[in-house]
């Protein structure tokens, strides 16, 4: 996946290839050797962490940053280009990077559910960019190749898989993610929408394993896919669903602007919370 996205950005006549472009086709080889030293070896949670950062330093380095956030509450432009700005500018794409990389890391644990997570995420950005407000044919383009990329994984990993993504697939989906909603003019409200069910089961997973005062870092079956599974839920079944609520999600966030986003974005959290909630308490009576 890696080298066919870099390689459809190099060939393609229309693109221009920025040095920011550079500084994200190098970081996606920095995670997909980190990642493969993972698939083979399985290497300790802090030395992904590093290659990770050091992904995520390398754009920056090549201008990849936040110039300015849109406010949630009253669609203004926060200016983040300027002064003590920049270190929240540089702190702010470390934490989205890392949180979209790893929740999508994270959802990959049954067939089909990662590569069709993906290639709703980026046809959504396509489509935001094609908008006469937003106007970003390169974008565009971009969106599509890593559209391209991801179904043409997904149709070998849907149930039953013949290939997997491993950590070197998983992670580079979701940095390449985090990087579009950036490129394209900071839409990263739209991005997080679209990836509302893996960032809130993500988040989710890691206040249970510290409520059960267990390392956050240490794998287990509290994921949401994995409590499905537990239901009586197939693998085919379970990744259907999260397509259907992701791409619901999507076409809200199309639709809508800025305010209309954060409502959008609390009450999928509210519900999706609360769907957990009653998952989990479904599976402790079933077990108990």
């Amino acid at each position: 996946m890696v080298i066919a996205f870099n390689l459809a950005i190099m060939m393609n006549a229309d693109l221009v290839i920025t040095p920011e472009l550079y500084g994200v086709m190098g970081a996606t080889l920095v995670l997909m050797l980190a990642g493969i030293w993972d698939d083979l070896r399985e290497i300790f949670w802090k030395t992904q962490f590093l290659f990770q950062v050091a992904a995520v330093v390398l754009v920056f380095v090549f201008g990849v940053r936040l110039y300015s956030v849109t406010n949630p509450l009253t669609g203004g432009i926060i200016k983040l280009d300027s002064g003590g700005w920049i270190i929240l500018s540089i702190a702010l794409v470390l934490i989205w990077t890392i949180l979209m990389i790893n929740s999508m890391n994270w959802a990959d644990g049954i067939d089909g559910l990662s590569g069709g997570i993906t290639f709703i995420g980026a046809l959504t950005i396509f489509f935001l960019s094609l908008k006469p407000e937003v106007n970003q044919p390169p974008m565009a383009i971009i969106s599509m190749i890593l559209a391209g990329t991801a179904l043409g994984f997904l149709i070998f990993n849907f149930n039953p898989s013949f290939v997997l993504a491993g950590t070197a697939g998983s992670t580079f989906m979701g940095f390449a993610l985090a990087m579009l909603a950036i490129f394209a003019g900071t839409k990263i409200a739209t991005s997080i929408l679209v990836m509302a069910v893996p960032v809130v089961d993500f988040l989710w997973v890691i206040g249970e394993r510290l409520r059960e005062k267990k390392s956050i870092f240490k794998p287990d079956a509290n994921h949401l896919h994995y409590k499905l599974l537990g239901l009586g839920w197939s693998q085919r079944k379970t990744a259907i669903y999260f397509y259907g609520i992701t791409a619901l999600i999507s076409i809200i966030a199309l639709n809508t602007r800025v305010i209309g986003k954060t409502v959008t974005l609390f009450t999928a959290v509210f519900v999706l919370v609360i769907a957990l909630a009653f998952i989990s308490r479904k599976i402790k009576n079933q077990t108990a």
